[in-house]
């Protein structure tokens, strides 16, 4: 499953291409509480069909009623970007179905340029971190490619969206845990990658849409190259698979490094990686283990329920409570038996 941002920009192109009009409506900024956050699109055809989302659904409703011919509105312009704001009031906020106090700005660009989003797509299939600058007097699109992402800026001149590439978890091992795994990440817009050299584990995958990955774990993580949107999660139970994977792992740039284990078996495995591949307190930080946050969980779809929140939390930038960290929630619990 593509990622929503992916999927608005390339059912937008080819709308373009079959001669529909479009107009692609981008979160500028917001003040309160919102239901989407800045950067986020919805592309809206002339017909009234929608793909992608601003708000809770009421504001995407009084874009189609405005803009559309299909329930008599005005129809799109041929003229530059339009700022549009909604929820100023709390009677509005109610009206549109926004969160007590919430407003929304709308960049709203209509029939943009089909060579630009093809030129931008293909720079996104291809991997690249690419920066949209869009002039506000025009409708004048700017392409760039960058090595860091950068903070989604609106100013009265232009607005800058950073795109892509999108987020993969590379699984290491294919039992039912990674499998569990594999389709919350896919509906969550990652692209997912598992590796397991054990033929007999391979042999029943049974999630569609992941890449499978051959050779020895240590191997695949490091042509994998990962970057700052990739998390990579050993889950085959088995030191010899998971440990120089992690090794590799934590020599690069992922954003979560994580491997399924009970408290005692992840405290041995970082004894093992300091006494026997050099590694510190210090370099270890970054691996997560036991994965996942405190629920209870029991079964491998539970389990995976929990990885998949503390990934997502992760990749969200959001620090954790330790009241939901496995090892303190089951050291507390314990305590108080």
């Amino acid at each position: 499953m593509e990622s929503i941002d992916l999927l608005v920009l390339r059912t937008a192109h080819d709308w373009l291409a079959a001669g529909h009009r479009v107009l692609l409506a981008t979160v500028a900024r917001t003040w309160g509480s919102s239901p989407r956050p800045v950067g986020s699109m919805m592309a809206l055809r002339s017909d009234g069909r929608v793909v992608g989302s601003v708000s809770g659904g009421c504001i995407e409703d009084d874009l189609v009623h405005r803009h559309t011919s299909a329930y008599g509105g005005q129809g799109f312009t041929d003229g530059p970007p339009e700022r549009v704001r909604y929820g100023v009031s709390a009677d509005e906020a109610h009206r549109f179905g926004l969160p007590c106090g919430g407003t929304l700005e709308l960049i709203l660009e209509f029939s943009p340029s089909t060579a630009s989003l093809q030129q931008l797509l293909t720079l996104l299939d291809s991997g690249q971190l690419v920066q949209r600058q869009l002039a506000l007097a025009d409708g004048a699109v700017t392409l760039s490619t960058s090595a860091t992402p950068q903070p989604f800026d609106c100013t009265s001149q232009h607005m800058l969206n950073t795109l892509g590439p999108g987020y993969r978890m590379l699984l290491i091992g294919a039992g039912a845990l990674a499998e569990y795994l594999a389709t919350m990440a896919l509906f969550n817009g990652f692209k997912v990658a598992v590796c397991d050299p054990r033929p007999e584990h391979m042999a029943s995958w049974a999630v569609a849409g992941v890449e499978h990955l051959k050779g020895m774990p240590d191997d695949v993580v490091r042509a994998f190259r990962s970057d700052a949107r990739t998390c990579i999660i050993a889950v085959s139970h088995d030191p010899k698979l998971d440990d120089l994977a992690l090794l590799e792992a934590l020599h690069g740039p992922a954003f979560y490094i994580g491997a399924i284990g009970s408290r005692r078996n992840s405290q041995l495995r970082r004894e093992r990686l300091i006494e026997h591949f050099g590694e510190t307190e210090h370099s270890l930080e970054r691996l997560h283990g036991p994965i996942g946050i405190y629920i209870g969980s029991k079964t491998p779809a539970e389990i995976a329920v929990s990885v998949m929140a503390e990934v997502l939390a992760a990749k969200n930038a959001v620090a954790l409570p330790g009241a939901v960290n496995v090892s303190q929630a089951k050291g507390a619990k314990e305590s108080a038996a």
